[in-house]
């Protein structure tokens, strides 16, 4: 294999696509330097009847996975540099195959997951919905691993924030969904599986770092947020993390983009 070179990979739940673009979305994507972008939440079960700019920005190519379930729903899609070997949507009878929530792409040097963690706070039934899924997606890549020798990562809204240091209001929010223990410990059994946090690998007591903040109480004005947004990655290549940030100043969506440089 030819030497490694340097990703530069985005996730961002943008909290519909078509909104996004009207904030300024297809220059951010065509002018930066990003090799793959992840978005969540694209509120498209077609994409064929989004603008031109969208389905073919220059440079990029995009794989979609719309909510079939649902119009203007769920929803994720990745555009991409690099071709991928092979795309993935369809995962047998799995809650990872409905909503449109998850896209496997397989690239030479790396296996990305773009998925986008259901919301627990509806209801009830929503919230046995979500631990399932969490526990679906944790056998699917614990499978992974055993058959492939290419490391893995995973990105999107995972809808949990897993320590206090990752939200304003740790307290207050023991018993809201998104910060319930039942919820957390999926993510303890992620990095149990062997896959990191990657921003906090490299930045372990950074406080104040936040990617969605509740709109109706304009919270991030103020700064009262949660980080629910992540990159993780196989432990065996924790080495080669060069860069992992929350883009905290850029707006366009109640959430913001994360963002990892990774020597693969």
């Amino acid at each position: 294999m030819s030497k490694k070179k340097c990703y530069s990979l985005v996730s961002w739940n943008v909290n519909g696509i078509r909104a996004a673009e009207r904030k300024g979305f297809v220059p951010w994507l065509e002018t930066g330097t990003y090799d793959i972008v992840c978005l969540q939440e694209t509120k498209v079960h077609d994409h064929n009847i989004l603008s031109e700019q969208l389905k073919n920005p220059d440079g990029y190519t995009p794989f979609w996975h719309g909510a079939q379930e649902k119009k203007g729903y769920s929803g994720t899609v990745v555009y991409t540099k690099e071709t991928p070997q092979n795309v993935k949507t369809d995962f047998g009878n799995s809650l990872l195959s409905q909503e449109g929530r998850v896209l496997q792409l397989e690239f030479d040097r790396f296996i990305l997951f773009n998925i986008y963690f259901p919301n627990g706070g509806a209801s009830d039934e929503r919230l046995q919905y979500k631990l399932q899924f969490y526990k679906e997606f944790l056998a699917c890549i614990t499978e992974l691993k055993q058959h492939t020798s290419k490391p893995i990562i995973f990105c999107g809204d995972v809808n949990t924030a897993h320590h206090e240091i990752d939200l304003a209001r740790p307290k207050q929010n023991m018993n809201t969904s998104g910060f319930m223990q039942i919820e957390r410990v999926w993510l303890d059994q992620f990095e149990q599986a062997g896959f990191i946090d990657t921003f906090r690998t490299l930045h372990p007591k950074k406080t104040e770092v936040y990617s969605w903040w509740d709109m109706k109480t304009r919270a991030r004005s103020r700064n009262v947020g949660w980080r629910i947004d992540y990159f993780f990655a196989d432990k065996k290549i924790q080495k080669d993390i060069k860069k992992a940030t929350v883009l905290m100043e850029k707006e366009g969506s109640d959430h913001c983009p994360v963002q990892l440089d990774i020597l693969l």
